[in-house]
This record gives C-alpha cells, structure tokens and sequence, in this order.
C-alpha cells in the first residue's frame, strides 16, 4: 500500500515556501527537504517543482543566488522573500483553519447533529 498522499491544487506553492524559509536550498533540496518536514508523505515530482520555483521568483515570493552544492556543482540556491514569508503566514493561517474544520467535520457523530 503506498502511504504517500497525492498534492491537492495550489499546495505545491506552499510546500516550498515552508520549506525554503527553514534556510536556503537549491531545487533539489527543496525535493529532500518537502520529503523530510511530510515524513515522506508528500514527494514532489522535479517537473512539478522547476515551474512552481520559476513562478515563485517571478512572484517575488523567493529570490536566487548561484552557488556550489554539497557535492561541488553549481546551483541556484533558492531564498524566501519578506514578501514571500507574508504570504507563508497568511496561507499556514488559511490551511490552518481549513484543517480543524476538517477534523471536526470528518470527527461528527451522528448524536452530535
């Protein structure tokens, strides 16, 4: 049974603003590192992860600064805006109130309605 769970739309964006304000990471940190804070739960695919970075930066949500990898090649090390930990507290806020309604909804019994 695979326990991974399937990204739902508009959480990707997300994922790596969190990641990437825990310290600056090239892409394929951002990878590793969504994969540790999930507990492996959610892996993001590189095809997925190079646009959303792309539209991040455009968005001006995270800035990037070329650098050497842990294994000496060039990479472009992503960072995380004012702007972009703005929009991080305000989606956490959102997803956070989502989540208890969504517990308590899927926790209802039928002598509680």
């Amino acid at each position: 049974m695979n326990d991974q769970a399937q990204l739902l739309p508009g959480t990707l964006d997300l994922l790596i603003l969190k990641a990437v304000s825990l310290g600056p990471l090239h892409g394929y940190g951002v990878l590793l590192r969504i994969g540790q804070i999930t507990g492996q739960a959610l892996l993001v695919e590189q095809g997925a992860l190079y646009p959303a970075l792309f539209r991040l930066l455009r968005q001006g949500l995270l800035k990037a600064n070329w650098g050497t990898s842990e294994n000496n090649r060039r990479a472009k090390f992503y960072e995380i805006t004012a702007t972009g930990r703005k929009r991080l507290r305000e989606e956490q806020d959102g997803w956070n109130r989502l989540a208890v309604a969504m517990a308590s909804a899927l926790g209802a019994r039928p002598e509680e309605v």
